[in-house]
């Protein structure tokens, strides 16, 4: 919602009730105190503003900078074969194959994805028996199942080998032997969870709950979900139900990115961040940042603090590869990067420069003969007026992170489509209407590598790259066996079979006394 953030929940006081006994007569009663203070199941879930303030409490982890506000980017963009994140951290550890069980990046990002479906369990287990609006009630509940399935998808892709939790913690009689369940069963909770989620979303929500998901969102969802398992049919028929005219590219590519312009008309889901004022690590409560703290580590060297990364070559060369209807550059490598380069291309009015904050130019930003490619989505130097990344501090930008949009929709059902029945007028159409709108003739014709290079122009520092190579199978031969993608970080020397996937978290496993069904990922 613009602006309006989906808050946390605020916690109750906690107080400390300290009774001394002076003597041996004393009652035990006198010892067994309740505390008026402290909310619990019992006492917070009974009115429909409890439901509401629930279903805003799922969403939240989505906003912690142990989640999509900052380190997420270290287990998805940073994997991938476009980025080249420098030095060996916890940021770069999951790139170069090395997010070994003791590493923070994978343990934190475990940690908020089930707090939110812890959340979004306790919501599906305690609004069914609030008296309230019907509607309201259906909503919240398809709210929750929407996050819920979110959260395992990214838990899947991630570790792929997870406990399936669907109930809150407190209804287990021994959560400290949950096994991991086999994805097929997690894969088939995420279908079931996103049916759910559609027959009880609404198709929109009034202007101030904007940025809450909907029916489309759940759709859009589901396709995903069935594409990423090969099921292409299913996952075409959703599609197909987006593009109903529901939702419509925007006419300026670059307005999926800026914060002038979010929950768009080509917006399925985003995550809602806003520069509220707060810093903060860690927390998802009212007094902690929410605003985009990973820009820090996407944005050009010398306009972060961060040790940031650098674009592989042959990313700029694919968006050089081909010019648009006018024998120009293809606007979205204005968008996605930063390089030298000193011509314009017109595009929607405009003139398109290589620009970074400030509308600094890269001969003003670095050595004329400096050659080193950088990121620039999202960095909305356009629109906010900062100087570098951090500009105000680390949750200063309030530009919503895009996790699904049309345009993405779009080159799912072409893929789905030809997967299905090769180059067809379908899958022709619904991949030529993505480059229409930034100047590119049409195909007559595609192959999987059509498909796979515009998803690469489209979606790049969209949190789906090395995801579409794991799903894809291309992981070892797209990364592992070029080092060089990762030589800022020491290359990919680390990777063994299995590590396509993260370490299970070391915190999970000594926690977890199951012996025989919880195990860690081969290759660690």
């Amino acid at each position: 919602m613009k602006k309006n953030r989906i808050q946390t929940i605020t916690k109750g006081m906690l107080a400390l009730l300290a009774l001394f006994a002076l003597n041996t007569n004393c009652s035990d009663e006198i010892l067994n105190q309740s505390n008026p203070n402290i909310l619990s199941p019992s006492s917070f879930w009974q009115t429909a503003d409890d439901a509401k303030k629930g279903i805003i409490g799922a969403y939240s982890p989505f906003v912690a900078i142990t989640y999509y506000s900052r380190f997420e980017v270290f287990l998805s963009d940073y994997r991938d074969d476009v980025v080249n994140g420098y030095n060996t951290s916890d940021r770069t550890a999951a790139g170069y194959f090395s997010a070994t069980a003791d590493r923070n990046a994978p343990r934190w990002t475990w940690e908020a994805q089930y707090r939110g479906v812890a959340r979004a369990n306790d919501v599906l287990f305690n609004v069914p028996n609030i008296d309230m609006d019907a509607t309201d009630k259906e909503n919240i509940l398809g709210e929750a199942y929407f996050i819920r399935a979110y959260n395992y998808f990214q838990l899947l892709n991630n570790f792929l080998n997870v406990p399936l939790i669907t109930v809150p913690i407190a209804q287990i009689e021994a959560p400290d032997l949950l096994p991991q369940a086999p994805p097929a069963s997690v894969w088939a909770q995420i279908e079931e969870d996103l049916k759910m989620a559609q027959s009880k979303l609404p198709a929109a929500w009034p202007a101030d709950d904007l940025g809450r998901v909907t029916i489309g969102s759940a759709t859009g969802m589901l396709g995903k979900i069935y594409l990423y398992q090969g099921k292409y049919a299913e996952a075409k028929a959703e599609f197909a139900k987006v593009m109903d005219g529901s939702y419509e590219l925007m006419d300026d590519y670059a307005h999926n990115f800026t914060e002038e312009f979010e929950n768009n008309k080509e917006s399925l889901f985003e995550i809602q961040l806003v520069a509220d004022g707060n810093q903060g690590w860690g927390a998802d409560n009212a007094n902690s940042g929410s605003g985009s703290a990973y820009q820090a580590d996407l944005a050009p060297v010398g306009y972060t603090n961060q040790n940031t990364m650098r674009v592989n070559q042959w990313a700029l060369d694919l968006f050089l590869d081909e010019q648009t209807t006018n024998g120009e550059v293809d606007p979205r490598t204005y968008t996605t990067f930063f390089w030298n380069y000193q011509d314009s291309t017109q595009y929607q009015g405009k003139f398109l420069k290589s620009r970074t904050y400030l509308n600094v130019s890269y001969g003003d930003a670095y050595d004329p003969s400096e050659t080193t490619i950088y990121g620039n989505k999202y960095a909305d130097w356009e629109y906010n007026g900062k100087s570098q990344s951090r500009d105000g501090g680390w949750h200063a930008s309030g530009n919503n992170l895009r996790i699904l949009r049309y345009a993405d929709i779009l080159l799912m059902f072409a893929e789905a489509e030809f997967m299905l029945n090769g180059s067809t007028q379908a899958a022709l159409d619904a991949i030529n209407a993505v480059r229409a709108r930034v100047d590119l003739a049409p195909h007559t014709s595609i192959t999987m590598q059509d498909i796979d290079d515009e998803r690469v122009k489209e979606m790049t520092f969209e949190r789906t790259r090395y995801f579409d190579l794991l799903r894809w199978g291309r992981v070892k031969s797209r990364i592992v066996d070029n080092p060089e993608f990762k030589s800022e970080s020491g290359g990919t020397g680390s990777y063994k079979p299995g590590r396509e996937y993260l370490a299970i978290p070391l915190t999970e496993l000594d926690g977890n006394n199951n012996d025989e069904g919880f195990k860690q990922n081969p290759g660690y």
